[in-house]
């Protein structure tokens, strides 16, 4: 059986990845009562919820509303009996309870998803697009960093520019006050003296 569809079959409940009986017994090629009736007759194998719990009627009417479309099958509209859902750990007890070729190879499929599951868990796939746009907003910033450096920098420089425009401007004025006809030193000639 294909990896990704029994993947498809995996379901969150109560914190849980489960297997749900009706799901189990259809890859088994059992009816689901055939397998709850082995299950019922070792349920001491299937103690406590990290095997195996029954659904609350809340939970059968929350996934049929959801996920579950195919609960609703059979002759009636509702589940009679609430479905079964198997941990990884309850799916692989079922092996031993059904004791035929078929559920072992099965369950060896069934316990490859769920490691598989596990791990896309703890190890998502890397997100190159996310990835991209993290570098992205990472470079802008630096980028307005510098800018801004560089704004602070020229203002700085415009600053200093002005300041010495200014003195330029200052002194300047300050020449030109000062600057009254100077009398020449030296020799007069006389045809200087005519003309000046």
């Amino acid at each position: 059986m294909e990896l990704q569809l029994i993947q498809s079959k995996i379901y969150t409940i109560r914190g849980y990845k489960v297997m749900i009986d009706f799901d189990l017994a259809e890859m088994y090629g059992i009816e689901t009562r055939v397998l709850k009736q082995a299950v019922r007759r070792n349920i001491d194998r299937f103690e406590g919820d990290d095997f195996m719990f029954e659904l609350t009627p809340d939970e059968v009417q929350e996934f049929s509303r959801s996920q579950f479309v195919t609960l609703n099958r059979g002759r009636g509209s509702n589940v009679k009996y609430a479905p079964f859902a198997f941990t990884e750990l309850g799916v692989a007890m079922l092996s031993s309870v059904l004791n035929s070729k078929i559920a072992i190879e099965i369950n060896r499929g069934i316990m490859r998803a769920f490691v598989t599951v596990r791990q896309l868990m703890l190890n998502p796939p890397i997100n190159s697009a996310a990835e991209l746009q993290t570098e992205i907003k990472e470079l802008k910033k630096y980028m307005d960093e510098v800018l801004t450096d560089q704004n602070e920098i020229n203002e700085d420089t415009r600053t200093q520019l002005e300041l010495i425009n200014q003195t330029l401007a200052e002194m300047q004025t300050n020449n030109n006050a000062t600057n009254k006809p100077r009398r020449r030193i030296g020799y007069i000639l006389d045809n200087e003296e005519t003309t000046n």
